[in-house]
């Protein structure tokens, strides 16, 4: 499966929730074209036009033919065209029939143009084309006419509170409405032109941000990895170790995390999976001076790559933010521009809590790109597009899964068609 295919199906859960949320925007009041041809044929009928995607619009159709059963009634003995013959009939069964005989004539004379009445009701084809637009209605999207909804201000507002349930922050969610409304005020949309049109706004907020990692000709080129706790750095260093050993590069990995034997072990899990060294140091120890050793040991090596783990930190934690801010003083002093990369993992999982980590570790550690990880299985995708709109800072990659092959180049358009669940190119 292409990885666009992993990301679509592991975003079901955001492309979901949008497409649940437009489905009854769209039907707070939704219109097809065929809505005010039926009403018009109906005259009378039209007072039940207003809920014309409900249940009760089918009912116009049996109401003309319950017109003429009251002829039926009355017309049991009529039902041949003769309708001298039953005049004898209710003679017979009633003793004073002579009482009864002068009223079976005029039911009888005015009963004969009401079978041609009939023929009016059943001569008129309106009705019939009506069906697949009533049954469309009634089935949803088996038909060709979709029910559409007037772009108006009730509706952007309802828009514009949808992507913010979908985490795409405010400031965000109003730009994209109010991009989407310019121009289309009164038109009338569909879902899956909704679902175009956010798709289209959302790549176009993420194109600039979408680049991958520059690799420069210095070496080594020191990577710092950073994040919160459980964000997914160590599996992140893994699979990008592995994908730059598959494009040529010789890479070293350093174990920053050494307050945490498990995170050491998990580290050299994920460097023998990649078929990469991993340098470690007893535990406890400094972790600012294993990054230099490691600095000194990859520049001996002539490895192209140093990716150096650290510490899962909480951004409202001081002590630890300051021991970040060490180890980028003590890597400084045996290379001035280094880190050459400060990677920020983020969890997509923690919805907004993503924007004021990126503000805090950029100050701190002077972050130069995103990665963002656990897009699968979680309804808080909108979240990047805020990143995204908010900072302008380069996303480099985003992972589905635990898989070495799980993390791939952040690619904007297929991001935002997975996340809107649109389909086809965009525009």
């Amino acid at each position: 499966m292409s990885f666009f295919g992993k990301l679509k199906d592991r975003l079901f859960t955001s492309s979901s929730k949008l497409d649940r949320g437009l489905e009854e925007i769209v039907e707070e009041g939704a219109q097809t074209t065929d809505a005010p041809q039926e009403a018009d044929p109906d005259g009378a009928e039209a007072s039940p036009a207003p809920g014309p995607d409900h249940a009760p619009t089918p009912q116009p159709e049996p109401e003309p033919e319950a017109q003429p059963e009251p002829s039926a009634p009355a017309g049991p003995r009529p039902a041949t065209p003769d309708a001298e013959p039953p005049v004898a009939p209710p003679v017979t069964p009633g003793m004073p029939a002579a009482p009864v005989t002068p009223p079976a004539p005029p039911v009888s004379t005015p009963r004969a143009p009401e079978p041609e009445a009939a023929p009016e009701a059943t001569a008129a084809p309106a009705p019939t084309p009506e069906k697949p637009g009533l049954l469309g209605r009634l089935f949803g999207k088996s038909t060709a006419a979709a029910p559409r909804r007037e772009l108006d201000d009730a509706m952007l507002e309802r828009l514009e509170e949808l992507l913010i349930q979908s985490d795409m922050g405010v400031e965000t969610a109003l730009r994209v409405t109010a991009n989407i409304a310019e121009g289309r005020m009164g038109r009338k949309l569909s879902v899956p032109e909704i679902k175009d049109l956010l798709a289209g706004e959302i790549s176009r907020i993420m194109e600039p941000v979408a680049r991958p990692m520059p690799i420069y000709a210095k070496t080594p080129q020191v990577v710092l990895v950073v994040g919160v706790n459980g964000s997914g750095k160590t599996t992140t260093i893994g699979k990008l170790a592995s994908q730059f050993r598959d494009a040529g590069k010789s890479v070293v990995i350093a174990a920053g995390d050494t307050f945490r034997a498990a995170a050491v072990e998990q580290l050299q899990i994920w460097g023998d999976r990649a078929g990469v060294p991993v340098m470690t140091a007893p535990q406890g120890t400094d972790p600012a001076s294993l990054a230099y050793d490691a600095m000194a040991k990859a520049q001996a090596d002539g490895a192209d790559l140093l990716l150096i783990d650290t510490a899962g930190r909480l951004q409202n934690r001081a002590d630890l933010m300051e021991e970040l801010s060490k180890i980028v003083r003590v890597i400084r002093k045996r290379d001035p521009e280094a880190p050459h990369n400060t990677l920020l993992v983020l969890d997509a999982t923690t919805g907004q809590n993503a924007l004021s980590q990126v503000e805090i570790f950029r100050n701190i550690a002077d972050v130069s790109g995103l990665v963002m990880t656990k897009l699968d299985g979680t309804a808080r995708g909108g979240v990047l597009v805020a990143l995204a709109d908010r900072f302008g800072l380069p996303i480099h990659a985003i992972g589905v899964g635990e898989q070495i092959d799980d993390l791939a180049p952040f690619d904007p358009e297929e991001f935002a068609r997975a996340l809107t669940g649109a389909e086809g190119d965009l525009a």
